[in-house]
């Protein structure tokens, strides 16, 4: 089986990216704990739409939010502020 794809940042200096849905109300928690995160430490994220993608959306449509740090898959459904701020210290 093939790795599940990674949505890349438009930014490349965006270390966080945040895969999620319009109206997702999870996804909009994601966010604002990713943005808190970020701005304290001073990183670059996005968020990605899941629906703009089919790949992205046959491998992670159950998970929804999915962050990604570095291009590797950190957490789903919820975002832990400490978990992100230990990988982001790496």
């Amino acid at each position: 089986m093939p790795p599940a794809p990674v949505p890349i940042p438009r930014d490349p200096a965006a270390r966080v990216v945040v895969l999620s849905r319009p109206g997702c109300h999870l996804c909009e928690l994601a966010e604002e704990v990713v943005a808190q995160v970020c701005a304290e430490l001073d990183v670059s994220w996005e968020a990605a739409l899941i629906d703009a993608s089919p790949s992205l959306l046959e491998a992670y449509a159950e998970q929804i939010p999915v962050t990604f740090v570095d291009g590797r898959q950190h957490d789903f459904w919820r975002v832990s502020a400490e978990r992100l701020r230990a990988a982001l210290a790496n």
